[in-house]
């Protein structure tokens, strides 16, 4: 059973950084993504970044492309979104998720329907 663990978010001025973590288990293999979402109040959830676990290969939303970077311990099982610059829109309740693919797949997508298993969420609120 794919478990996800969050930790971190909380509050922070505009110009500031954070750093959220997630550990994850129970992959029956090592085709999966990992991608983190954020939903806004109002809005609409979106991706902001993922990465493949087997291949190591990220993607980043335009809006957090240059600001926000996946880091992995491999050997912890965890994944940590790296953010920089926050801005007042980057305030958000965000959410890890997994998605297990086929063996041998190497796409992971930005669609939230496509992610299974997902993380209890955390907030972000960064103030102007």
């Amino acid at each position: 059973q794919v478990q996800l663990v969050e930790s971190g978010g909380g509050s922070v001025q505009a110009g500031g950084s954070q750093i959220l973590s997630c550990a994850a288990s129970g992959f029956p293999h090592s085709d999966y993504c990992i991608g983190w979402f954020r939903q806004a109040p109002g809005k609409e959830r979106e991706e902001v970044a993922r990465i493949h676990n087997r291949l190591g290969s990220t993607g980043y939303a335009d809006s957090v492309k240059d600001r926000f970077t996946i880091h992995e311990d491999n050997a912890r099982n965890t994944r940590y979104l790296q953010m920089s610059n926050l801005k007042p829109e980057d305030t958000a309740i965000y959410y890890c998720a997994a998605r297990v693919l086929r063996t041998g797949s190497v796409f992971c997508g930005p669609s939230p329907s496509d992610y299974s298993y997902w993380g209890q969420g955390t907030q972000v609120t960064v103030s102007s």
